[in-house]
């Protein structure tokens, strides 16, 4: 019962190929069950959060998997839906660089400045709730207005995270 997070954490990253296997698996359904694992990856990703959290049962190892999962999950459906010709390469390229910057920034502290975690931000979890939102309707509905507009502000969110973490972070020094 003490890693059930974890085990949630390892189910998430397992389901990172299973995304576009389904997705371009030419199954009558292959959208829809893609939505079902994508949402399923979220499900699990609040579940394991809030175990971990309340149970006291935060560990070393879901500190770094966790935000690792949630990159992987979301850098695999976007470059699914730009492969498949209906989201723009630049955005996923964009948001790519975004969330490698991230992770090489994340990793750097963690093994040279002592295990630090990055924390998340508040604009770093309103663009997550977003995505999280219009990258569904989006898989069922590719270029909806609604998506479009959450996938915009989304990633204005996404930028101002981005700054606030430089911003914090070079201000005490935490990359020198």
């Amino acid at each position: 019962m003490k890693h059930i997070s974890n085990i949630l954490t390892a189910i998430r990253l397992l389901l990172v190929p299973v995304f576009p296997a389904v997705y371009f698996s030419g199954h009558p359904q292959a959208h829809f069950i893609a939505v079902c694992i994508f949402l399923t990856a979220g499900f699990t990703d609040f579940l394991d959060g809030y175990i971990a959290r309340r149970y006291d049962m935060i560990t070393e190892l879901g500190t770094v998997l966790d935000p690792l999962a949630d990159k992987l999950m979301l850098l695999t459906v976007l470059t699914t839906l730009s492969i498949s010709g209906t989201l723009p390469v630049w955005l996923v390229v964009v948001i790519a660089l975004k969330e490698l910057f991230m992770i090489f920034a994340g990793t750097f502290l963690y093994f040279k400045k002592s295990r630090f975690v990055i924390p998340s931000n508040y604009f770093g979890k309103a663009a997550t709730a977003l995505l999280f939102l219009a990258i569904p309707i989006w898989i069922m509905k590719p270029g909806n207005a609604i998506s479009s507009v959450l996938i915009l502000i989304a990633m204005i969110f996404m930028m101002a995270a981005l700054l606030s973490y430089i911003h914090f972070y070079w201000r005490r020094r935490e990359f020198l």
